[in-house]
Order: C-alpha cells, then sequence, then structure tokens
C-alpha cells in the first residue's frame, strides 16, 4: 500500500504573516490526517517559519526548485544544500512554469533530479501536457518524454527516490480539472512505463495529481487505482481547503 502524499505547492504568494497563520492553520489540524502524509512548499524566504514552526510536527515542507549546481557563481540560485541545511525534504522539479518561464529543457531538470537526489532529498518530479498537445493526441509523447529523460539519466534506482507529480498544463490554475478517468489513464501510462525498467519500482512508486485538486473532488481522484495523494496549487493556500484534502487522502487507505 503506498502512502498517500498530499503537498501545497504554494507558489509565490504570502507574507511573513499570511505563513505564519497558513502554517498555524495546518498545524491545529493535522492530528485529524490519520494516513495521509503531509508536506507544504513556501517560497524561499519562508523556509526558515517551516523549519522554526513544524519542528516536531509531522508535517514536511520543502522548496519549489532547485539549482543544478552545487554552489558558486549562480545568482539568485538555492542548493540542494542549502535546502538539506533547512530540513526540507522535497524539492519540486520540472514545474510547467518553471519548464515555461524559465526555459528549463528536460535534461535540466534531469540533472537537477540527480543532484537532489544525491544530498538525500526527495524530488517531486512535474510531468504534463499543454492543452493543445492534449489535443493533438500527444500527451503520453509528452508525459513519457518528461519521464524518460531522468529514468534514462538516473535510472530507476534514483528514480524510486522520488516522487512524480502530473499536472496537466490546461488544468493547471484553471478551475478545470481532468476527470477521474482521464487521470487515472495517465497515471496507468506512467506506471507502466516505469514497470518497463522495474516492476519492483513501478510498484512503489507514488503518482500524484496536480491539475486544480481541491475538497470537492479530491476523495473520487484518489480513489483511482494509480493516483497516490496530490501536488495542491490554490487550494494549498487556505488551510481547511488543504486539511480537507489531506482527509480525502485519508479516506482511499
Amino acid at each position: 500500500m503506498r502512502q498517500p502524499l498530499i503537498a501545497g505547492n504554494w507558489k509565490m504568494n504570502g507574507s511573513k504573516a499570511e505563513t505564519v497563520e497558513l502554517l498555524n492553520g495546518i498545524k491545529a489540524g493535522v492530528g485529524e490526517v490519520t494516513a495521509s502524509e503531509v508536506a507544504v512548499c513556501p517560497p524561499f524566504p519562508y523556509l526558515y517559519l517551516a523549519e522554526d514552526m513544524l519542528k516536531g510536527s509531522a508535517i514536511r515542507y520543502g522548496s519549489q526548485d532547485c539549482s543544478r549546481e552545487e554552489s558558486g557563481a549562480f545568482t539568485g540560485q538555492v542548493s540542494a544544500a542549502m535546502l538539506q541545511d533547512f530540513g526540507c525534504t522535497y524539492a519540486i522539479l520540472g514545474h510547467s512554469e518553471r519548464r515555461l518561464f524559465n526555459a528549463e529543457t528536460d535534461a535540466i531538470i534531469a540533472r537537477k533530479y540527480a543532484v537532489v537526489v544525491s544530498h538525500g532529498l526527495t524530488p517531486i518530479l512535474c510531468v504534463g501536457e499543454t492543452l493543445e498537445e492534449r489535443e493533438q493526441g500527444k500527451t503520453e509523447e509528452v508525459v513519457a518524454r518528461h519521464l524518460d529523460a531522468v529514468l534514462e539519466s538516473a535510472g530507476a534506482d534514483a528514480l524510486a527516490k522520488g516522487v512524480i507529480a502530473y499536472e496537466p498544463v490546461w488544468a493547471i490554475g484553471t478551475g478545470v480539472t481532468a476527470t477521474p478517468e482521464q487521470a487515472q489513464e495517465v497515471h496507468a501510462f506512467l506506471r507502466a512505463r516505469i514497470a518497463k525498467k522495474s516492476t519492483e519500482v513501478a510498484a512503489g512508486m507514488r503518482i500524484l495529481y496536480g491539475g486544480s485538486m481541491k475538497p470537492g473532488n479530491a476523495q473520487e481522484l484518489m480513489a483511482q487505482p494509480d493516483i497516490d495523494g496530490g501536488l495542491i496549487g490554490g487550494a494549498a493556500l487556505k488551510a481547511g481547503d488543504f486539511l480537507a484534502i489531506c482527509k480525502a487522502g485519508d479516506a482511499n487507505v
């Protein structure tokens, strides 16, 4: 049985005061979450608050990105060693917004994946297609390319040290959600592709859904056999909504 993971991607939202309020709200209710693993990924400047406020808590935390470089003259970047120093568990890699706005290629993301794993952090590898790619029938081709970049460069054993998040770009922040059947189809495809390299890794791999999961659709999505949790955007910014999604994960264990 794969433990559900509900990870909040806060993106570039919040202030110091709002971060404190949100973390307090999640901490206050997380005791009612009985089976799901809970994680939050605040913006870099607020990781110190996560480190301080989540000490001794069951809530894990991580970053929204990581440099592919170990250290050096890379202004504005944050290294895996720095994230490790702050006690991070997770690092989100390859989010569609990074691919689009920061021109991150599959090769760059694969390199980041290897660096993150080498520092004992758990990458959350994002894969997903645009609306145009879906309409052209290229969904499997696109997510396979995103996945294969890591599989081919790092191998199945390294992939096993991470988590995958399927994020249909057409469903991120749009309010449109893939149907449970649409999401399950892609999750099953990803698991089957991993199984070609290692059935053991495929069976244990957690694959999250990341396209506008909300309290109203979370339980139905996570009832699908290959959906093991969610990478949550907008709903992660409200403690009540985020905790409701975590409890929906519990319901499917």
